[in-house]
């Protein structure tokens, strides 16, 4: 089967937008790199993605493609109020092809429409960036001229940018989840090695003052609770020789 140059660019986009499983992974290069598909791919003036948490921005990405990424950023920040990104994000689905002209002389986010016509964006529309379910914001694209809706050419881009779009939540959703399993396998190894620790100064205690290993434990605990410490570090400073048994072992 023969691809188009176009096709294996899109097909790469999206293998990108979805492999985030790494430690060096960066949220916002993230989406500048997805805006830049976008604007290769669909050939708009600019595109960029805001994410979203709590109704609050918490990432931004705009296009660098055509030195333009400045301006994307701004008309993202100038949706706090309302625009294509927040609605599209408000009800999970695209917002097709407006004229800003018509949006701004009709009211319609003011302040994002004011923006986009000073730096003479003719047109907008915006996808959710989404998986199974979780929002986790919205693509923009900002185009030089109104689409012909009565085309089937707009359709076919709206429908590769929310697959741009999906791809990304995938890769978001990935990300997610291999942060937290990193994190919780983080926690229970500290939680084994603090247990390890303990049972190693038992161990000296014991062996030290030729008694049990309960015994040993009562000692290690009492200084913990007397000095307000955490019982794994007492067993470290047991296991450096940081401190000494009659700080360990008071007199009766």
């Amino acid at each position: 089967m023969h691809h188009t140059p176009r096709e294996g660019r899109f097909a790469a986009a999206l293998l990108e937008a979805a492999d985030t499983l790494t430690e060096t992974f960066d949220t916002e290069d993230h989406l500048r790199r997805l805006a830049d598909h976008c604007v290769e791919l669909l050939s708009p003036w600019a595109a960029g993605i805001v994410l979203i948490d709590g109704g609050e921005a918490v990432a931004l990405g705009g296009s660098t493609c055509g030195g333009r990424e400045e301006v994307a950023l701004e008309l993202l920040a100038a949706q706090r109020n309302g625009g294509p990104c927040l609605e599209s994000y408000g009800s999970g689905r695209p917002v097709p092809p407006v004229s800003i002209s018509a949006a701004h002389a009709a009211a319609r986010w003011p302040e994002f429409t004011e923006r986009a016509l000073r730096h003479g964006v003719a047109a907008t529309f915006a996808v959710p960036v989404r998986w199974r379910g979780t929002l986790f914001g919205a693509l923009n694209v900002f185009a030089p001229a109104l689409p012909d809706c009565a085309s089937d050419s707009w359709r076919s881009e709206l429908v590769m940018a929310q697959a741009l779009a999906d791809a990304a939540g995938l890769g978001l959703a990935n990300h997610r989840a291999y942060a937290q399993s990193r994190c919780l396998a983080g926690q229970l190894q500290e939680a084994l090695s603090s247990r390890v620790r303990i049972e190693q100064a038992k161990g000296m205690l014991a062996e030290r003052w030729q008694v049990g290993t309960d015994e040993a434990f009562i000692a290690l605990r009492g200084h913990a609770r007397r000095r307000r410490t955490p019982l794994d570090r007492v067993a470290r400073a047991v296991i450096e020789g940081a401190v000494d048994d009659t700080e360990l072992r008071p007199s009766p």
